[in-house]
């Protein structure tokens, strides 16, 4: 059995036509034939039933073609996987990405991209939006990921794409009055004390201001009593009953021992948090176009 006889299969399969599949790969038909009886020998079994017009797979060949696929598949990745190493390709990538993305599949993806490039070195800081914007600009980071707040994306200078949307969320106490609601709408938060997540460092950002007009379509200004980017200190006031808070979910989706805290989603098709990765067009990092690749695959 040869990786040829396979891929001669598996397109035979596909066009249902030993005719179709022998142009395809520029042989006559009477190689293909050859090359598929070949292989039937060697399985043991007919692949084909050569009584219909167009000819269609036995039992026997239904089975195999999964497995063929399957065989084939591997081959390939394997394959690539000499190459990059004839190649030799190495490195460093500096990676930025937002307070609380931690809790995210971030470390998922970077585990398995670690795994097919184990000679790059990733290199990851955490930090508030607009830092990460001034480390991206300052070249001190080769790709961030990030709730865009300084609209980096609308410049030309960088590439972007969007990773995830993440739903918001209303931090309460579990005394709270509306902690037993399944959902909330941002307009009941009217009368609350709101200790504000932010994603910036800044007063006046980008992301400030779509926040700030989540509540203006509400109605109402918040009575913020306190502004942070950390969420740790955030959700620490929060179960100490200062006030309420809306995060993004991936801050709480993975957070394990919280202590009188309750999470209720926020209703609205507005109330998403969007994660951008965002990177230099100009980058001459090698390793770079990879990790974007990687990433792009996996974006939800």
């Amino acid at each position: 059995m040869t990786t040829t006889q396979l891929r001669y299969f598996v397109a035979a399969a596909r066009l249902r036509s030993f005719t179709k599949a022998a142009e395809q790969f520029y042989i006559t038909q009477t190689a293909m034939t050859q090359q598929i009886r070949a292989l039937e020998e060697t399985v043991g079994a007919p692949l084909f039933d050569r009584s219909t017009r167009p000819v269609s797979l036995t039992p026997a060949g239904v089975a195999f073609l999964l497995d063929a696929r399957a065989i084939l598949e591997r081959i390939d990745v394997s394959l690539e996987h000499i190459k990059e190493a004839s190649t030799g390709l190495e490195g460093t990538l500096r990676i930025g990405y937002v307070r609380g993305y931690e809790r995210s599949n971030l470390s998922n993806l970077l585990r398995s991209f670690h795994k097919k490039y184990p000679n790059v070195l990733l290199s990851l800081y955490r930090n508030s939006t607009d830092a990460l914007a001034a480390a991206l600009s300052n070249q001190d980071l080769d790709l961030i990921v990030t709730w865009d707040s300084t609209n980096l994306a609308a410049n030309p200078q960088w590439s972007s794409f969007r990773m995830a949307g993440a739903r918001l969320v209303v931090a309460l106490y579990p005394s709270h009055p509306l902690a037993g609601r399944a959902s909330l709408s941002r307009r009941e938060l009217k009368d609350e004390k709101i200790l504000y997540m932010s994603p910036s460092d800044s007063q006046d950002s980008y992301g400030d201001a779509f926040f700030m007009n989540l509540y203006q379509v509400a109605e109402f200004r918040p009575n913020i009593i306190f502004r942070s980017s950390d969420t740790e200190s955030i959700l620490i006031m929060v179960a100490a009953e200062e006030g309420v808070s809306i995060l993004p979910d991936y801050c709480t989706n993975k957070l394990t021992n919280a202590d009188n805290l309750v999470f209720i989603p926020l209703e609205g098709e507005n109330e998403i948090e969007e994660i951008t990765v965002v990177w230099s067009r100009s980058n001459p990092n090698p390793v770079l176009p990879r990790l974007v690749q990687h990433l792009q695959k996996h974006a939800e």
